[in-house]
């Protein structure tokens, strides 16, 4: 695949490999800043309100959420999608780019891949607890059992069980695969003997030789390969739990390509969020440069656009059927008691992606900050439109009805939130946050350093 050369280097101020280790390393190391301490402190305060609402969901019983006998989804699947979603973005960076050897991916493929995971255990929470009753949770699995009793392999739902958590473990082996090299970095830095002898385990004895090297980059490409097709699998299957109904509004068949670009959409979205605030935070703007948030803000106006298209396509699809229940239905997300989400969804995520056509928006931090906050209140609205606005009103006039999410539901979400941040903030000080040794490996190649080329190896 031919790749036009970056104007800007991918990597600023002519490092040496020494001052990458160091500066990598560097949030690591001593104490954490006020500000890290500030947002553990918020999101761990977050992270207790979902606890509470948690048990109180448990405890009383799915009672406590605004579902009724109408709308048997509600904030909960809306999360549960919204987070799946948001777990795209860090195999799609890892292994479709790695494939494609794309070398801008390199300093922000780690923190994608821990934000991949978290977003996953989030989202894994959402339909167990919608269960009601935690304890049979073993009951979507199949094992061998003596009363005779199988899941049922024909609902999407269960093929949901399978996707995740074979996504979620491809996910984890590719990360761990990937943060080996610098673990064992960061094992020789330590000066602590109890840290040692902990990153020395985690390492697995790496030694850096040519042999470790070959083995770590054909285990990278395998794993990269069994990656790819899960990254568009995944949200296919989350789009059949839709798509295999016969509910207006969800009995289409674009909802496979439409749920997998929308995930990605979303997912880059959070990226840009989360990375936008740790490089200033972390002073990692040489690595995570200007050019690396360009290239991320592309994939978002590509993906914006197929989501886009997609919503126009349901409206054609709707119409041109002649069904007038599918007409219905979407002339009632357009115009009916939900229009106001609709159309927030609209703007968010068809609009606003747009500006980044503009090289002056795509180059300015805070605008696409931003920007990346709209697309990700637009992509949860749009999960909210696709649950809510076609179970509402369905077949039967007499059956129809209106839903609002009650404060246990929102402390639910603001819970995942919470954790999701307290988890990534941890993880900012317990690993690299960037891939010290693929950096070292575009450093050659990238413009500003051949100055350097001679220097510690």
């Amino acid at each position: 695949m031919y790749v036009s050369p970056l104007r800007e280097p991918l990597i600023k101020g002519g490092k040496t490999y020494s001052q990458v280790t160091r500066d990598i390393l560097a949030p690591m190391a001593g104490k954490p800043s006020i500000y890290w301490y500030i947002g553990i402190t918020i999101a761990g305060i977050a992270a207790l309100i979902g606890a509470f609402t948690s048990y109180l969901t448990v405890y009383k019983g799915i009672g406590t959420w605004g579902l009724n006998r109408t709308i048997g989804w509600g904030w909960d699947i809306t999360n549960f999608v919204w987070w799946v979603g948001i777990g795209h973005a860090g195999t799609f960076i890892s292994a479709i780019l790695l494939l494609f050897r794309q070398k801008w991916r390199t300093s922000i493929n780690r923190s994608a891949e821990a934000m991949t995971l978290i977003a996953i255990a989030a989202a894994g929470f959402f339909p167990l607890i919608h269960m009601g009753r935690l304890l049979l949770g073993f009951f979507i699995f199949p094992y061998p059992n003596t009363r005779a009793l199988w899941v049922n392999f024909n609902s999407p739902l269960l093929w949901d069980v399978f996707a995740i958590t074979t996504y979620f473990l491809v996910s984890l082996v590719f990360w761990y695969v990937g943060l080996i090299p610098d673990i064992a970095t960061v094992r020789d830095k330590a000066k602590n003997k109890i840290r040692k002898a902990i990153y020395g385990f985690l390492s697995f004895g790496w030694t850096g030789t040519a042999k470790n090297w070959a083995r770590h980059e054909t285990v990278s490409l395998i794993l990269a390969g069994l990656a790819a097709p899960l990254v568009l699998s995944v949200h296919t299957i989350v789009s059949f739990d839709f798509a295999t109904s016969v509910i207006p509004g969800w009995h289409t068949t674009i909802f496979p390509p439409y749920f997998v670009s929308g995930a990605i959409f979303s997912g880059f979205a959070m990226v840009l969020t989360l990375l936008i605030v740790a490089r200033k935070a972390l002073n990692l703007e040489e690595y995570i440069t200007v050019a690396h948030v360009e290239s991320m803000t592309k994939i978002i106006i590509l993906t914006g656009s197929i989501v886009g298209i997609a919503y126009l396509t349901e409206f054609f699809i709707a119409w041109y059927s002649g069904v007038v229940y599918e007409q219905y239905a979407f002339i009632n997300r357009a115009f009916g008691p939900y229009a106001w989400a609709y159309w927030i969804m609209m703007t968010c995520n068809v609009v606003t992606p747009q500006l980044f056509w503009f090289k002056k928006v795509r180059t300015n931090m805070v605008v696409v900050f931003i920007i990346s906050i709209f697309v990700n209140i637009g992509m949860w609205f749009e999960r909210f439109v696709i649950v809510v606005t076609s179970l509402h009103r369905d077949y039967l006039p007499s059956s129809w009805s209106m839903y609002s999410a009650t404060w246990v539901e929102v402390g639910l979400y603001i819970g995942t939130l919470g954790i999701f941040f307290t988890a990534f903030l941890l993880f900012v000080r317990v690993f690299p946050v960037v891939a010290i040794a693929e950096v070292k490996s575009v450093l050659k190649s990238s413009g500003d350093n051949k100055k350097h080329d001679h220097h510690e190896h």
